[in-house]
């Protein structure tokens, strides 16, 4: 049953990171970018990193255990890491003055 609750959540977190691929490849500018890339890399990342985790636990020796804990820190640290570098980026966007995407009007 654990193989399978890892299988979905490695799969579920590689579709949400291809996600953001499509979306950082379509979207027409800096800002709407960003915003797919930064939603998807930090769910993504954190579904595969909780997947290893579980993955890795699931012989229950404690050496196993360990390394699942970490990787749970990690995937922590990726939670919280990665919104926080998405925002000051598009902060840095803003002062620098980087202009968001507008629709360009018929007849203009």
């Amino acid at each position: 049953m654990i193989n399978i609750v890892t299988a979905v959540l490695i799969a579920t977190g590689i579709l949400v990171l291809a996600f953001g691929v499509i979306g950082i490849l379509r979207l027409p500018d800096f800002y709407t970018r960003m915003h797919a890339a930064g939603k998807t890399d930090s769910l993504g990342a954190v579904l595969v990193a909780v997947g290893f985790a579980l993955y890795n636990a699931q012989s229950l020796a404690f050496l196993d255990l360990l390394v699942s804990v970490k990787i749970l820190f990690i995937a922590v640290f990726i939670f919280v890491a990665s919104p926080t570098a998405t925002h000051a980026i598009m902060q840095t966007a803003i002062a620098l003055g980087v202009e968001p995407w507008r629709k360009k009007e018929e007849g203009k």
